[in-house]
């Protein structure tokens, strides 16, 4: 009889939510307020807390870098320079930090000018790199210019705190290491019987003083990545010891993926629970069994400890919610005002991810694709696609909107689908909605000009996606769905639409050649200097255990080195056939990208970027211009539904029966002129078309119409004033 874990003393009936340290500065990450909207649904109090930011905040005051500065003086001997330097400047640093972290947080603009000035804030290591960087500030202004400087500042502390106090610490990650493809918990447990490090001393503090406040039953931590494992048992540690009746569960995208296969028992001295997939159903019926406790608990996708062995507790018969039905994410408890923007990078795409705070939403549960064969297409989270209506998102998005006082929102889709996409867009400009939007997407032949032009019109500012291996046998391999050319083309729609384009790029995937690497350089390097990829990533291909390459290696010419698993099983080393060490490379083309998102050294000779010797490119150097050329087509497509996106034209009258049409966009005009009745009628249909009606017509139906009055439709729709007219604001979808 196993009972003992659900029993506790009837203090409130709350959960309490919290993102162990770190994720990101400018924005919260989203799993706590999706589940607090998903228990209001419920009746069931709940908290939720950033740990990760309330932690920041605190380190990096006049208070927390005096405690800094102060144990370094009793307990460190310091061994770098810049190490030196930091701590020589000290006073310079607990002057200014309250005042650069106001700013950042958007409360004290004025201060820009001062750290423009070149000489109020304390430097090290990190602004040698200043130099490199000049170019961009004309573009993104003195106040982007002012965050970059503080954000250089700020990394500069956080190098000096990894090396003189906390060997783990990152503005993003902590202790990364220690839970990336760890099989065995060893390493972890043996960490955890270690004193408190630095910056743990800072969050169990604010810890302690939330649940002291709250007083929760059930204490949920969301776990998303390898850097906020240790900080979360570091926090369960705690409770365990001075909260015993307190009830903790871990959930999210690293016991996702990770803890699939977790047999070790240990992890139970820090948690009670550890939940896997879709976290709704398993919260709320572990609050129910804590609450109302029974023998035998029905539990959902639940590891927990029985008669002193792990189990996997599966045995609730109750069906997973709808996402229709789990309620609109609730930014509730969140200290949103206080969250810093920060620019690491001076490229205008790749600072969205830091820069600013966004609501973040999915239009769909799953990918619509899922089937990239590197991609974890066997979990939940990927395989079981569910897309939401688009009048249910952007319902949900006025709610946080008027929660939040934010407009932006950074829907976080595997890859946005885009018959959703359109859906949404449409129902945004109809509700007359302002807003800020960007997303993942795939590079698919479904973005077409005009659909991207209807995107723009709707807020959309970027997009980001996978172009990984820019090789088309690679991209057949990886079953992507799309082609080198195809991605050129789409690329350069959102561009011309104005919109930034973000491409993940990958190196290493198996059976890839040196030749290959070097011509997906080049094909990279081609794209950004046509302009029509503005942003980029390499990361090396990892095997993953539940993708297609994890579940069947053999059938891609790898051998996995697998090792027992009680802990983590995800990141899987392995040797491919090809004997290539692709970590060669990868200095070189993260270097190379680095410059040519600066908009630089696209003459540079590839060879260039390398210590080793690489072969020549086999891509000619207009390969990606050749694949934009396209020749016009002037077949009507009868199912193409029309959309004008702006108000109806003037209609002017002028001599021998023509009118002139004068239509207004934002930032220009169009004037026309045609047949005085066609003109009119042109119009009307323009009319009938705007963006604001309910009902899209076909080109069927403006032919059908068009043809009771007047003959050949096809000589009208392709003239040249009718052109001009579709160019400047109808959209075909």
């Amino acid at each position: 009889m196993q009972v003992s874990l659900f029993p506790l003393k009837d203090t409130l009936s709350n959960i309490l939510l919290i993102t162990p340290p770190f994720t990101q500065l400018n924005t919260p990450y989203p799993a706590t307020a999706y589940l607090k909207g998903f228990l209001n649904t419920k009746g069931i109090d709940s908290y939720q807390m950033d740990l990760g930011i309330e932690v920041t905040l605190a380190l990096f005051s006049t208070k927390g870098l005096t405690q800094l500065f102060d144990r370094i003086e009793k307990n460190e001997a310091l061994q770098s320079k810049n190490a030196n330097r930091i701590y020589q400047l000290r006073e310079g640093y607990i002057k200014t930090i309250d005042a650069v972290i106001l700013f950042l947080q958007g409360k004290n603009a004025s201060l820009a000018r001062q750290v423009c000035s070149g000489n109020f804030l304390p430097q090290a290591s990190r602004f040698e790199q200043l130099d490199d960087m000049e170019w961009a500030f004309g573009n993104m202004g003195m106040q982007d210019k002012a965050k970059h400087l503080c954000t250089l500042y700020l990394e500069d502390l956080a190098d000096f705190i990894v090396e003189c106090v906390d060997e783990h610490f990152g503005f993003s990650r902590y202790a990364e290491r220690l839970g990336r493809s760890a099989n065995s918990f060893d390493e972890l447990y043996e960490e955890l019987q270690q004193d408190l490090s630095f910056v743990d001393n800072f969050t169990i503090q604010i810890l302690a003083e939330k649940l002291k406040e709250q007083q929760p039953k059930l204490v949920c931590f969301s776990v998303p990545f390898p850097g906020n494992l240790l900080s979360a048992f570091r926090c369960a540690q705690y409770i365990k010891a001075h909260f015993p009746d307190i009830r903790i569960a871990m959930g999210g995208g690293f016991p996702n993926t990770e803890l699939r296969s977790l047999k070790d028992k240990r992890v139970f001295d820090f948690f009670d629970f550890i939940t896997l997939d879709d976290g709704e159903l398993p919260i709320e019926l572990l609050f129910d069994q804590i609450k109302n406790p029974t023998e035998k608990p029905l539990l959902k996708r639940t590891f927990h400890l029985e008669n002193d062995a792990v189990v996997y507790n599966d045995f609730s018969l109750r069906q997973d919610y709808k996402q229709a039905d789990l309620g609109t994410p609730d930014y509730a408890d969140l200290k949103l005002q206080e969250y810093i923007s920060v620019i690491e990078v001076a490229n205008p795409m790749h600072s969205l991810w830091s820069d600013g705070r966004w609501n973040k939403l999915t239009m769909a549960h799953g990918c619509y694709w899922g089937k990239c064969t590197f991609c974890d297409v066997s979990l939940d989270y990927i395989k079981t696609y569910e897309p939401l209506t688009a009048n249910l998102l952007v319902d949900r998005m006025e709610t946080i909107i008027e929660q939040t006082c934010e407009y932006g929102f950074h829907f976080v889709d595997e890859a946005a689908p885009p018959a959703l996409m359109k859906a949404v867009a449409i129902e945004i400009i109809r509700r007359r909605l302002t807003v800020t939007w960007w997303t993942n997407i795939r590079f698919e032949k479904s973005f077409t000009a005009d659909l991207c032009k209807l995107l723009k019109a709707s807020g959309c500012i970027a997009v980001s996606g996978g172009l990984e291996v820019a090789s088309d046998r690679l991209l057949k391999l990886i079953d992507k769905g799309v082609t080198v050319e195809q991605v050129a083309k789409v690329t350069r729609n959102f561009t011309e639409a104005g919109m930034m384009v973000h491409a993940y790029l990958m190196y290493g995937y198996p059976s890839q050649t040196v030749q290959e690497t070097v011509d997906s350089l080049e094909m990279v390097r081609q794209l950004f200097e046509l302009g029509i990829v503005q942003s980029g990533f390499w990361h090396q291909f990892a095997l993953t255990a539940h993708s297609p390459i994890g579940l069947d290696p053999e059938a891609y010419g790898i051998v996995p080195n697998l090792k027992e698993i009680k802990f983590a099983n995800n990141d899987v080393e392995f040797t491919d056939s090809t004997g290539i060490d692709h970590d060669q490379f990868s200095f070189g083309l993260k270097k190379s990208l680095y410059n040519y998102m600066h908009g630089m050294c696209f003459e540079y000779d590839l060879q260039d970027w390398f210590d080793v010797e690489i072969p020549t490119t086999t891509i000619e150097p207009d390969y990606i211009e050749q694949c934009l050329i396209e020749e016009e087509s002037i077949s009507l497509k009868p199912n193409t539904k029309l959309v004008w996106l702006h108000s109806a034209p003037e209609v002017i009258a002028t001599k021998k029966e023509q009118v002139e049409l004068i239509a207004h966009s934002n930032t220009e005009s169009l004037s026309v002129k045609l047949e005085k009745e066609k003109g009119e009628w042109l119009v009307k249909m323009l009319n009938q078309i705007s963006i604001h009606n309910k009902d899209i017509l076909k080109l069927s139906d403006l032919q059908a119409d068009y043809e009771n009055s007047f003959e050949d439709f096809e000589l009208f729709w392709y003239s040249k004033a009718v052109k001009k007219i579709k160019e400047f604001g109808v959209v075909e979808l």
